[in-house]
């Protein structure tokens, strides 16, 4: 990624700040509406990368990086959350994604589900948060992407 384009997914994730947090949002419904995937998936077109539309298939594309220590702006984080998805690549499961903006600081479509049956409904936003307070909710961290 260049510094032009980390530079514009800055802006543009911030800009996103607040928008309304949807469980299984669909690709038409971005920008009014996220889930974590849709909202880096979003993001990262805005700015002329294509990446999948899920958590999952996120995660195996890009450059692996190793440790956290060694982010940089535009690294995809995947956390296994409380609910993992799960394939042969990550049988540990990976849950949730967030962007690294940088200053030890993430923006993610985050929410907490408040009911499940009949039908799953997960309240939150858009919001720019601390990757330490991140983390510590959605740990352990599974797998870091450089795109």
């Amino acid at each position: 990624m260049t510094n032009n384009q980390q530079a514009k997914l800055i802006s543009l994730a911030k800009s996103l700040i607040g928008k309304p947090y949807k469980y299984g949002a669909r690709t038409e419904e971005a920008p009014e509406v996220f889930d974590c995937s849709l909202f880096t998936q979003y993001v990262f077109k805005q700015i002329g990368i294509e990446i999948s539309r899920s958590t999952i298939e996120q995660a195996t594309e890009g450059e692996k990086v190793n440790g956290l220590e060694n982010l940089e702006i535009g690294d995809l984080i995947f956390l296994h959350g409380t609910r993992g998805h799960y394939n042969p690549h990550f049988p540990e499961g990976i849950g949730h994604a967030a962007i690294y903006i940088g200053n030890g600081m993430a923006i993610h479509a985050g929410s907490r589900r408040i009911e499940e049956n009949p039908k799953i409904i997960e309240v939150g936003k858009v919001e720019e948060i601390k990757l330490d307070t991140l983390i510590e909710r959605a740990k352990p961290v599974i797998i870091v992407r450089r795109f």
